[in-house]
């Protein structure tokens, strides 16, 4: 008997579903929202970037090195000798500085003869400074408040600094260089930290 087979039917061609044009539109919303949320609080608080300008840091930095700055540490722990921050002029707070700390609060700072000493509860003692080129210049005495701080720019010849606009209040601090990102071949952690106070 013999079966006449049917010949194959040709799939019919049906029109594929387009994209729905709204979801891709919210994905990429959505991608942007979550982005901000994770930067914007990152880059507010927690760390920002900073670009040195001019040379009052130097050798510690030169002009237009790019810097992270930490921002969330001093939170939980006070400023320290030695660091090295980044803080709203106190005459003019839309400019920022970058300077070393030198005083603490409640302490005394003199300058005698380009050298630094700190008096703290009736104790006087000189500051050492492996990070100068050369010695301090205008002599002077500061007594620093409960929330004072008393900072200058390691290249002391042409630094505008505490010498000569006083204390920086806590209030005004930004945070502390925490990253070196360029160059590249200086790239470092806590650039400027000396330890030896």
């Amino acid at each position: 008997m013999n079966t006449e087979l049917n010949p194959t039917i040709p799939p019919q061609n049906l029109p594929e579903e387009e994209p729905k044009k709204e979801e891709s539109w919210w994905d990429i919303i959505r991608f942007g929202l979550i982005t901000m949320a994770i930067i914007i609080p990152i880059r507010m608080y927690i760390a920002q970037p900073f670009i040195v300008s001019g040379e009052s840091m130097f050798p510690t930095f030169h002009d237009k090195e790019y810097l992270i700055v930490d921002e969330i540490s001093y939170r939980f722990h006070n400023p320290e000798r030695g660091d090295v921050i980044i803080f709203r002029f106190p005459e003019d707070p839309s400019k920022f500085f970058i300077k070393r700390i030198i005083g603490l609060p409640n302490e005394t700072v003199t300058i005698d003869q380009g050298n630094v000493y700190i008096t703290k509860d009736g104790k006087k003692t000189q500051l050492v400074e492996p990070y100068l080129k050369e010695k301090t210049t205008k002599d002077g005495l500061t007594e620093l408040g409960a929330e004072q701080y008393f900072v200058m720019g390691d290249n002391r010849a042409v630094s505008f600094d505490s010498r000569y606009w006083g204390p920086v209040d806590i209030s005004f601090f930004r945070g502390k260089a925490l990253v070196r990102l360029f160059p590249i071949t200086k790239m470092s952690y806590l650039p400027g930290r000396f330890n030896d106070y």
